[in-house]
């Protein structure tokens, strides 16, 4: 089985866009959903800096966007019999899963960057890569810190997140066993209590929406189970904000399901590169600029035939 994964907040990097942009229909795709949700995606993809894209109500919808754009380009849809996303990335899994059109996605992650942004400008909060390390042995030392570990992604990864004291803390006294830790690339502590505000705003908006239900396997983050009607996964994709990401055990579900090759989406490389470790001996293509589709439509091809 192919799995088509789609990746979270922090793996946006400055003019990553520029090359989808070239291809045919995308810019005009682009511009509409900018329209659309009242922010220029463009701009934010090929020329805004580093701190611009970390700004939460940005990073989201771009992120989904450029989800959206490569997946579309991929265009190999009926191959893939599985998909999951990390985080803001399970709102890119939803549409490509035919839960939500992609207009009511952007406008879903629009308001979730936004209610995300709120929520984190009242404390001064951030998230933290540990790698290396027992799972017990970091996360009883991460919660005797304050923190919380707000991903545990497996492959020898766990993100903390809380407020920058507990976060430095953190980073003068790592846990035993762990090699290092790393800051992200984001604004605020994440799946955790302190994006409580952002449920009920998000609630609100789902009211709106009329899910369909999912059209193939579709994996949860908050628990690696399989998820088979649209009203589930958007009460998931709710409360996901406040809950930690669990993607190890999405990798468990994957082998499971007898997972035999990933494809990640734009902008690729941090979810094939917790595969590689976690499930060795899995072929893995991850879409950072268009150049990679042909490898992509390799892989479906090998695996198709």
């Amino acid at each position: 089985m192919l799995v088509l994964v789609a990746p979270g907040q922090g793996a946006q990097t400055p003019g990553f866009l520029t090359p989808w942009l070239d291809l045919p229909g995308a810019a005009d795709r682009v511009a509409a959903w900018s329209d659309a949700i009242g922010l220029d995606l463009a701009h934010y993809g090929t020329k805004a800096d580093a701190d611009e894209i970390r700004d939460t109500a940005v990073a989201q919808p771009l992120l989904v966007a450029a989800g959206l754009l490569s997946a579309g380009a991929l265009g190999s849809a009926s191959a893939f019999g599985a998909v999951a996303g990390h985080s803001v990335g399970e709102i890119t899994a939803a549409a490509y899963a035919g839960v939500l059109s992609d207009a009511d996605a952007l406008s879903f992650v629009r308001t979730r960057g936004l209610a995300m942004a709120d929520a984190s400008a009242v404390t001064e909060t951030g998230m933290a890569a540990v790698l290396g390390g027992e799972r017990d042995v970091v996360v009883a030392h991460l919660e005797s810190l304050g923190l919380t570990p707000a991903n545990i992604n497996g492959a020898g990864q766990i993100v903390a997140a809380g407020t920058m004291e507990q976060i430095a803390a953190l980073e003068a006294d790592k846990p035993e066993g762990s090699m290092k830790v790393v800051a992200l690339k984001v604004a605020g502590a994440f799946h955790t209590h302190h994006m409580t505000p952002a449920v009920a705003t998000l609630a609100k908006a789902a009211e709106a929406l009329a899910p369909a239900d999912p059209s193939v396997t579709y994996v949860s983050n908050r628990d690696g189970l399989v998820v088979t009607t649209g009203a589930d996964v958007v009460a998931r994709l709710v409360g996901q904000v406040a809950n930690p990401v669990r993607w190890d055990l999405c990798m468990e579900t994957f082998a499971a399901l007898g997972v035999t090759g990933i494809v990640e989406l734009c902008p690729g490389g941090t979810l094939t590169g917790l595969a590689k470790r976690a499930l060795k001996g899995v072929p893995s293509v991850a879409l950072k600029t268009p150049d990679d589709l042909d490898k992509a439509a390799a892989l479906v091809a090998e695996q198709t035939a």
